[in-house]
């Protein structure tokens, strides 16, 4: 949703321009944002992937209106306030979820379509693997994350038959772990993959992504200046439920929410029906745009 994006932070090349890219991914919509910028304003991106850092020090390290951060989108508020650009913002993209060189890489563990060690990190450099979260987890556990984060109403048999395979062999690539979970739903013809909704939940789990979700909303609007807007692209309902109900509760009410920054929804939008059939992946992002009030 690249010109939605574009349109929604209705991106201009002024000399005090400053726009956050939150998740660089590999730089799509940051390419997109320096052209219109051109030598003029400047774009601060972000992303907690090394393999992105280094995609962005390649493709961007000679401009001198760009900069990459080895961070975190959660840590934007943070980021700002050592730069000294707190309410200086002109606008803030947040494209949620894995990128697709994330997923179309067997080797970090994302696609239960293609074999790979079962890590599941966005940042490499930390955390723990998916495999090692797999490996000592009891069945509630598992269950609950199946369940919360992937709304997997099999959750619990699904958990059960994981803790039973890994007490004959761990449990350490992705196909084995789909192999799994595909065999405890045998049943009815389904119109997704049996693990879809596995796979989405253990990466939300591993990567605290709804966790981080909240606070980087509420570092973006406290940094954005006055008529700044915030775009973000959500791919599922948990993440887009989680947006729709900040952009629409971030309003002053009250006295008692004096000096709080409000927020004023600009648009939603969905992608097109030719960037769905180039982009299958694509079908089920939402753009929800809002601007910070003067």
């Amino acid at each position: 949703m690249l010109e939605e994006s574009l349109a929604g932070l209705s991106v201009e090349s002024t000399p005090d321009a400053v726009y956050v890219d939150g998740t660089f991914g590999r730089g799509g919509h940051s390419a997109a944002i320096l052209e219109v910028l051109g030598t003029q304003g400047f774009l601060h991106a972000l992303d907690q992937d090394p393999t992105a850092i280094a995609a962005a020090q390649q493709r961007f390290g000679e401009r001198a209106n760009f900069r990459i951060h080895h961070r975190n989108f959660g840590e934007i508020g943070a980021l700002l306030r050592e730069l000294d650009l707190v309410g200086k913002i002109s606008g803030i993209l947040l494209d949620l979820g894995v990128s697709s060189p994330q997923f179309d890489d067997a080797e970090r563990g994302f696609s239960f379509l293609r074999d790979g060690p079962l890590d599941m990190r966005m940042d490499t450099s930390s955390g723990e693997p998916a495999s090692s979260w797999i490996a000592r987890a009891d069945v509630e556990e598992i269950a609950d994350v199946l369940y919360q984060y992937g709304e997997e109403r099999l959750s619990r048999r699904i958990a059960r038959r994981i803790v039973e395979a890994r007490m004959e062999a761990p449990i350490t690539r992705t196909v084995q772990l789909a192999g799994i979970i595909s065999r405890a739903m045998s049943g009815p013809h389904q119109k997704i993959h049996p693990a879809t909704r596995s796979f989405q939940a253990i990466r939300i789990f591993i990567n605290r992504e709804l966790d981080v979700l909240p606070q980087a909303l509420q570092s973006a609007v406290e940094v954005l200046a006055p008529g700044g807007r915030l775009a973000v692209i959500s791919f599922h309902s948990l993440e887009d439920r989680i947006v729709k109900r900040f952009m629409r509760d971030a309003k002053v009410t009250g006295p008692e929410d004096a000096g709080k920054p409000e927020l004023k929804t600009i648009s939603r939008a969905f992608p097109s029906d030719a960037e769905c059939a180039i982009n299958p992946r694509a079908r089920s992002a939402v753009l929800r745009v809002a601007e910070r009030k003067a």
